[in-house]
């Protein structure tokens, strides 16, 4: 059996001391029993961000089937896979679970359909790329709040080795070997989805899992929801006879099982964590089915044309709104009868991260915004649509088009 007992993330390890650091001293009540991954784990799934996982799309949009898979259903998939993986393999369970839990926080709503969508707003407006991956280590670290013991709101300051993990999760590449990197980092000059490998191997196990997690997943639900004629599920039973065993059903569970047992039986300090070429094949072979039968479904292209609509909708008239350091008064002036929910929301999240002269003294949390500035003024837009969840941002849609 091959056990990582000895690259696990421990004390032990030369790494150690970079892993468990934070961006600054975290206060720790003199009686707390949990250990530095474990407070990141309960930090994120008690933060907002996380709970908003569970109306934000997957892959099928505002579905009315409760049997389908949703954002959050996808965060605790990968929770579960790479448990197990951590289990078998003896690395730290509780990083993996702080990494799995938190490594979407930063999706936009309307899945991979909206990430695309705000990056050609980010790419025209700001010139730079908008990545979920990207993103949720920009929420984790300046945007995510929790209330101290006092009542106040201050950032999440997670470890680094929870952080990284976040950052370097994209599972959309596939690689049959994950090694994990020497270097320390500054985590946000990360540039591009995948560039960098994960500081850890349990980082690398949550990049591997997120990809097992949604390729079976993503198959049952397309055939719930009726996605897949005959001719499809005759191709797919092509692809998987190759690999199941005789007397199985091909299924999201076989997939699953035969993808991590692969994994397990084939990682190792040396190797890393590692599929076979037999299961690497399949994985890839599963993956591309996907989507060219699913990802570029005629069906999804319409709803990805009605998530364009709602968030340049709502981008265009946040931008409106645009007064310089007058901003907030000018909202509440024009706009809190007209659309009150938007104006309302919106304007708090101004007074929570401008640096303005009446903030609130309960935000302990990072500035980011100066509203003089119009760049950061953008920034708070896209920041402000990025972190909804599809049903908000259907609902201040339908505000906007209301009478």
């Amino acid at each position: 059996m091959n056990k990582l007992t000895d690259v696990s993330a421990k004390k032990e390890n030369p790494k150690w001391e970079n892993m468990i650091s934070r961006k600054k001293e975290i206060s720790v009540r003199e009686n707390d029993i949990r250990s530095e991954f474990y407070r990141d784990y309960t930090r994120i799934i008690n933060s907002r961000a996380f709970r908003r996982l569970k109306q934000k799309t997957q892959v099928f949009f505002a579905t009315r089937n409760d049997h389908v898979c949703t954002r959050m259903e996808h965060v605790n998939n990968v929770s579960s896979i790479s448990f197990g993986i951590a289990k078998y393999l003896r690395l730290n369970e509780e990083l993996i679970m702080a990494i799995a839990a938190g490594h979407d926080l930063g999706h936009a709503p309307f899945g991979h359909s909206g990430e695309r969508i705000i990056n050609e707003i980010s790419k025209q407006y700001l010139k730079t790329d908008f990545w979920h991956e990207k993103n949720s280590l920009r929420f984790i670290d300046y945007c995510e709040t929790l209330q101290n013991a006092s009542g106040q709101e201050d950032n999440l300051n997670l470890t680094y080795a929870v952080r990284d993990g976040i950052v370097t999760h994209c599972g959309e590449i596939e690689k049959k070997q994950l090694m994990p990197r020497e270097d320390f980092i500054e985590l946000e000059s990360i540039n591009n989805a995948s560039s960098v490998s994960p500081y850890t191997y349990e980082g690398c196990v949550v990049k591997a899992s997120d990809i097992i997690a949604y390729l079976g997943r993503d198959i049952e639900d397309a055939l719930r929801l009726k996605m897949l004629d005959s001719d499809d599920i005759k191709s797919l039973d092509e692809i998987l006879n190759q690999y199941k065993k005789a007397e199985e059903t091909m299924n999201n569970t076989t997939i699953i099982n035969s993808l991590v047992t692969d994994l397990c039986m084939n990682s190792s300090a040396k190797d890393g964590i590692c599929f076979s070429d037999e299961g690497f094949m399949m994985l890839k072979k599963v993956k591309t089915f996907n989507y060219e039968h699913i990802y570029k479904n005629a069906r999804l292209k319409m709803y990805e044309d009605y998530a364009k609509l709602i968030i340049h909708s709502l981008f265009d008239k946040l931008m409106s709104f645009y007064r310089k350091n007058d901003t907030l008064a000018y909202i509440k002036a024009e706009y809190s009868s007209i659309y009150p929910e938007l104006a309302s929301s919106f304007s708090e999240r101004l007074k929570k991260y401008s640096d303005i002269p009446d903030r609130p003294l309960v935000y302990l949390n990072t500035v980011l915004y100066n509203l003089d500035n119009e760049t950061d003024y953008i920034l708070a837009v896209i920041d402000y649509i990025s972190s909804m969840t599809d049903m908000y941002a259907k609902k201040l849609f339908d505000e906007m088009t209301s009478f």
